[in-house]
């Protein structure tokens, strides 16, 4: 079987598999933040936490919430790595430095899971589980339940409250995240992925000498990496690695748990606003960018451009041979439309243009399908535009699922799609114009261009994977990163819930002959125009100085 086969066919095999968990999980996550009941160990948590679940917040109320909450996590996960060094567990190594500490708390909480460090050679066993696995948990839940507050604004009227934060937040670590991330752990355990605490040990021969490996608690840390679209690994090579991602079953696993959730979260929405069809609307333009990507990232790395390239049936540079070229392509773009950081490949190898198909999957606001809950708030977002749009060029006042999008509402969601460009061509810029920071790039001219460029738009869209080549593990970068991370994940979240709490404060608007049906191909069409043009009008002049230079020069 030829390796273009081969992708192609774990392609399908992926479509299937979620294509089955789509109706169940989306229907099942619906009921979750519909019900009204709290389950025991739900209870106990609130009242530890001092919370009521019961009672209901208006935006500002949710949005502290939701501040609050991570600020903590931040708080907490900066003292727990500069404790380190006198923790149990803690393999000998020594606490970390305040600037990797900052910008490791700011990654995690905001669930983008940028590494400036080697997990094997730096955090040990309470760090991993204790702090950046929960943290793994909650930062997911965290946009899940901004998200579900998003859905509630187009489904009420008359009211600005969005439901309550706190127990938004237990219910989508307990009932959904917790139970998945516990069978997924065991299939990852039967493929081969490691699960201890075991210390550092010597292993094997190496060029003459023994390498030295610590265990871990490995498959319980993938599993939800990838399942709340984090990223973080727990080893250096990330998703490369044997020990977290052993055969090409479990690679195809960790791409299915990567993308499941955001894609099922599209009938969630459906469920919750009483219109299926919307679902399958949102749906259906997230599958098709997610598929044209995955088409044009495997095209361009099986095309044989030199005898290399033929010999080995594709750039396989970089790429693990027990993936080959279509599962790297496939993970590759998965993790870059999401905002997961995982990575199975070294990006920085892929050809120009597959590097900058990484890239613009990134900049298009990680909304094919996104990460949970980010991917489908973004999305919805780029729909409000999109009618928007479509009202400007008929002179009517645009409306979304019976809700009208005045100057208010347009102006947040203006507001939203601007935060992040702005963090990413201005850090960029700044990186590049001072003398300092270009000297931790490994190469020069469009690629060294595009290793600080890649860096400053996974962090600012909370991806959190890296292009390799560069070293952030400056106080520049890891100042700079960390910030783009914190103010990528928050600023966004303000608009979202500002949006959410004036759009429940509406009164229906009833459907007329006039209004736009968004739940027809032609307005899916529309959004995914809508969304290609923005993100090129915007990042545009920065890809042709990378790697679109690149890939016309190559």
């Amino acid at each position: 079987m030829s390796s273009q086969t081969a992708g192609v066919l774990q392609l399908l095999a992926l479509m299937a598999a979620l294509a089955l968990a789509y109706r169940p999980l989306g229907d099942y996550m619906a009921r979750v933040y519909s019900s009204e009941k709290h389950h025991k160990p739900e209870q106990w948590i609130y009242k530890a936490i001092g919370a009521n679940p019961t009672a209901e917040m208006r935006w500002p109320a949710y949005l502290r919430g939701v501040l609050a909450f991570s600020a903590v996590g931040v708080l907490f996960l900066y003292g727990l790595q500069r404790a380190q060094g006198v923790l149990p567990g803690s393999l000998g190594f020594q606490a970390i430095d305040p600037d990797q500490a900052f910008n490791t708390a700011a990654s995690f909480v905001a669930n983008t899971n940028w590494q400036s460090y080697s997990g094997e050679q730096a955090m040990g066993h309470v760090v991993q589980t204790g702090g950046l696995a929960v943290q793994n948990f909650v930062s997911a839940a965290v946009g899940m339940a901004v998200a579900v507050a998003l859905v509630r604004g187009f489904a009420r009227s008359r009211t600005g409250e969005l439901g309550n934060f706190w127990a938004d937040l237990v219910r989508g670590t307990v009932r959904i995240l917790l139970p998945i991330a516990v069978i997924g752990a065991i299939v990852l355990v039967a493929c081969g992925a490691i699960q201890n605490f075991a210390g550092i040990h010597e292993v094997g021969q190496f060029m003459g000498g023994t390498q030295q490996w610590n265990g871990g608690a490995v498959a319980s840390q993938e599993v939800i990496k990838e399942l709340g679209t984090n990223g973080g690994g727990y080893f250096n090579a990330n998703s490369a690695h044997p020990f977290e991602n052993p055969s090409p079953f479990s690679n195809l696993f960790e791409i299915f748990l990567i993308l499941v959730i955001p894609f099922a979260l599209t009938r969630t929405f459906g469920r919750m606003v009483g219109s299926l069809r919307q679902g399958y609307a949102i749906l259906a333009t997230m599958a098709t960018i997610w598929l044209g990507f995955t088409a044009l990232m495997m095209w361009t790395e099986f095309a044989h451009h030199g005898p290399a390239f033929q010999v080995a049936g594709g750039a396989m540079e970089g790429k693990e041979t027990r993936f080959g070229v279509g599962a790297s392509a496939i993970f590759s773009v998965a993790t870059t439309l999401t905002s997961t950081g995982a990575v199975n490949s070294f990006h920085s190898s892929y050809t120009g243009l597959g590097g900058g198909i990484q890239l613009l999957g990134m900049q298009l606001g990680e909304i094919a399908p996104g990460g949970v809950g980010s991917g489908l708030y973004g999305m919805l977002i780029m729909a409000i535009i999109a009618v928007f749009i479509a009202g400007l060029m008929v002179g009517r006042t645009p409306e979304y699922l019976g809700k009208k999008i005045g100057t208010r509402e347009i102006k947040f969601a203006a507001c939203y799609i601007l935060v992040t460009p702005a963090l990413v061509l201005g850090f960029t810029a700044a990186a590049m114009a001072l003398p300092t920071p270009p000297d931790s790039m490994l190469n020069s001219g469009a690629h060294g261009f595009s290793e600080v460029l890649y860096a400053y738009t996974s962090g600012a869209n909370n991806n959190g994977s890296a292009f390799a080549g560069l070293n952030a593990d400056t106080q520049w970068f890891n100042s700079t990163i960390g910030i783009a991370m914190l103010l990528g994940r928050f600023l966004p979240m303000v608009f979202v819930l500002a949006l959410a709490g004036s759009l429940a404060e509406q009164k229906p608007v009833p459907a007329t002959a006039g209004t736009l049906r968004t739940d027809k191909p032609l307005y899916t069409g529309l959004l995914i125009g809508t969304i290609l043009i923005v993100t090129g009008l915007t990042y545009f002049p920065a890809l042709a100085l990378g790697p679109l230079a690149e890939g016309l020069a190559s």
